[in-house]
């Protein structure tokens, strides 16, 4: 796919928003991304601590519940490409129930997953839908500590899945960036040279994020 000239839209978390990131301008993932394929335009739907998923309990910032299949309909509706990268939130400290696949009820992670996929379908038939997968994160071969009580095995890696396996039934493209985004914070040397604290990436981890959607959005 030619991306010169294209507009882009970004839905996601602090990931996406720019957390730990020191000149956002020139170094958040998506201007990067601008800068290097000569976007036309990209916009920025990012709000830190956000889930996929609709959660029970409220949250101890209103923001954080501002979940990904309630702001999908707020984002204008001309983008050529829609990018979603999201699912750590839901992992780290989610309450909504796992769920199974084939769920389309979205107050559970694997139906929000599928709603919100077939919600961008709808909304962009012409563009092309791009997941990210969440990237790894330090512990996150440990189980979910917010739903530890329910699924007492449930690592991000299942989230992942969830992600694969559902576009597998819509027009959607998956990056799988916790095979293949090559940073691993369980690694220390990995987590000093491209993240904060082992989640959230820093300016170096932004440009390797932006070179890996550039190469895969190019394969389109």
């Amino acid at each position: 796919m030619e991306l010169k000239g294209l507009t882009i839209n970004f839905l996601g978390d602090s990931i996406t928003e720019g957390h730990s990131v020191e000149d956002k301008e020139n170094n958040r993932y998506d201007n990067v991304l601008k800068e290097l394929c000569s976007l036309k335009e990209v916009r920025n739907y990012g709000i830190g601590g956000t889930r996929i998923a609709h959660q029970f309990r409220p949250s101890a910032e209103a923001r954080w519940d501002l979940n990904f299949c309630g702001r999908a309909e707020k984002m204008a509706p001309d983008a050529d490409v829609v990018v979603v990268f999201g699912g750590t939130n839901d992992y780290g400290h989610g309450d909504a129930p796992f769920g199974k696949l084939g769920d389309t009820d979205r107050g559970t992670y694997c139906g929000a997953v599928r709603w919100l996929m077939n919600k961008l379908t709808d909304m962009y038939p012409n563009a092309k839908i791009v997941f990210m997968t969440p990237a790894r994160r330090l512990g996150d071969e440990r189980p979910s500590q917010s739903l530890h009580r329910y699924y007492p095995s449930l690592l991000l890696r299942d989230y992942v899945d969830v992600i694969i396996e559902t576009a597998k039934d819509y027009d959607v493209h998956v990056l799988d960036l916790y095979t293949q985004l090559g940073i691993d914070p369980n690694i220390e040397s990995d987590r000093v040279k491209y993240t904060a604290e082992g989640l959230h990436f820093n300016d170096a981890g932004h440009r390797v994020i932006a070179q890996r959607l550039k190469e895969y959005l190019e394969s389109l």
